[in-house]
């Protein structure tokens, strides 16, 4: 009786009874275990209209922003990757004076090859760290956050061209990798320079290889 006394809520519901009645008539009428009480749940975020609104809020960074994050980066490497290559360098030069001094001693006229079986190797060396300091440092925190720490520092973040998220990890290796190779190489220097016609998204090589862009 308490509890069809309590009016119903007004509208196109069917005469259902809204939830602060139905939790009323539950609390006043004690006899409420044969009326399901429907769970409150709070409001969540539609995740199309999320998409929409991140990919709305995406726009290329400025370049000197990029230029200083990138400078952030390649000390960062340079700093992780100086302790295995100075060791191994002064090594290399030893190695090689040792060859020019025993040429001169010989008195006779001999090619000193730089790059030998001993120095190959501590270029290998070298080159194995790099790689693996720039995972460390560079491919996985972009596929992670989208960001490096240098670009963290700078507010900037690295995203899909298409899902406006943070690249997968091969699409993030694969970025390193075109940018440090070709860089090594010097080459590098055009594909960076190539954000600066690129529209509209200011793509590098490296950005154009993982279909990523750098939003800021």
């Amino acid at each position: 009786p308490a509890a069809s006394a309590t009016p119903l809520s007004a509208g196109p519901g069917g005469g259902q009874s809204s939830w602060a009645q139905q939790v009323h008539r539950l609390a006043g009428a004690g006899g409420g275990d044969d009326q399901p009480v429907a769970p409150w749940k709070p409001p969540t975020e539609d995740i199309f209209q999320a998409a929409a609104r991140r990919q709305a809020s995406a726009r290329p960074a400025g370049l000197g922003r990029r230029l200083a994050a990138r400078l952030l980066d390649t000390l960062v490497l340079a700093g992780l990757t100086a302790g295995a290559a100075v060791p191994l360098g002064i090594k290399a030069v030893d190695h090689v004076n040792e060859k020019i001094e025993e040429a001169r001693l010989s008195g006779e006229t001999v090619t000193v090859w730089l790059l030998d079986g001993t120095t190959s190797v501590y270029l290998g060396i070298v080159l194995a760290v790099l790689l693996l300091v720039g995972v460390v440092s560079e491919v996985l925190p972009t596929a992670k956050w989208g960001r490096t720490l240098g670009k963290r520092l700078m507010g900037l973040e690295v995203r899909d061209i298409e899902g406006h998220d943070a690249p997968e990890f091969g699409a993030a290796l694969r970025r390193w990798l075109v940018y440090s190779v070709p860089g090594l190489l010097v080459v590098g220097i055009v594909g960076i320079a190539w954000c600066l016609f690129d529209k509209p998204w200011r793509q590098c090589w490296h950005d154009k290889a993982a279909h990523t862009f750098v939003a800021g």
